[in-house]
């Protein structure tokens, strides 16, 4: 059994079964745990975490991976999220996820979708409101068409106003910034 991220990379390289077998059951219930918050039936989702694990498999053995920049649950789960959006644009369904403020506060996670024009808007939702409409048109594109759309990283390069997946993500990763800044710049101008 392996313990360390460059040595499970290193024995997956070479193609060890066994490391391949650990990945798959060590993030199996977890994903499975993980993806009940997009209302998918439970072959769906075994579905997807398969193919998932595929897409994994197939950039170890083609060399696209070179390294980790985060664990490899992390990376799986990311392959499992566009697919679960994929399969949920496809069949026109909407994530029910409640919004968490914390996920604009401390991480780039997803977001569930906002109803602006709710005028029961919680005290956080009507933060995000206001700064959200600060932000450029770009950036509010951008997160919408990510966080709202349910669209992927490819999906909104293949839009063609991007140069690479690395140019959205980092866009992305900086728009996020940039409303967690606001948000928090607000936040204390109150306490």
């Amino acid at each position: 059994m392996y313990r360390r991220t460059d040595d499970i990379l290193q024995a997956l390289k070479q193609g060890d079964d066994s490391a391949f077998r650990q990945v798959y059951e060590a993030n199996r219930d977890k994903f499975l745990n993980f993806s009940k918050r997009y209302q998918l039936t439970e072959e769906d989702a075994v579905d997807i975490y398969q193919d998932a694990y595929i897409v994994f498999y197939n950039n170890i053995v083609e060399g696209k991976i070179k390294q980790f920049t985060s664990s490899i649950s992390t990376y799986l789960f990311s392959i499992g999220k566009h697919l679960i959006y994929d399969r949920m644009r496809k069949n026109k369904l909407e994530s029910e996820a409640n919004f968490d403020f914390a996920v604009v506060k401390d991480e780039e996670s997803l977001a569930s979708p906002l109803d602006f024009e709710d005028v029961s808007l919680t005290e956080e939702q009507l933060l995000v409101q206001k700064h959200f409409g600060s932000l450029g048109k770009k950036c509010q594109e951008l997160l919408t068409l990510f966080y709202y759309r349910g669209y992927t990283i490819k999906d909104i390069l293949d839009l063609g106003d991007y140069n690479s997946e690395n140019v959205v993500k980092s866009q992305k990763s900086r728009c996020m910034k940039n409303l967690r800044d606001r948000i928090n710049a607000s936040s204390k101008q109150y306490e």
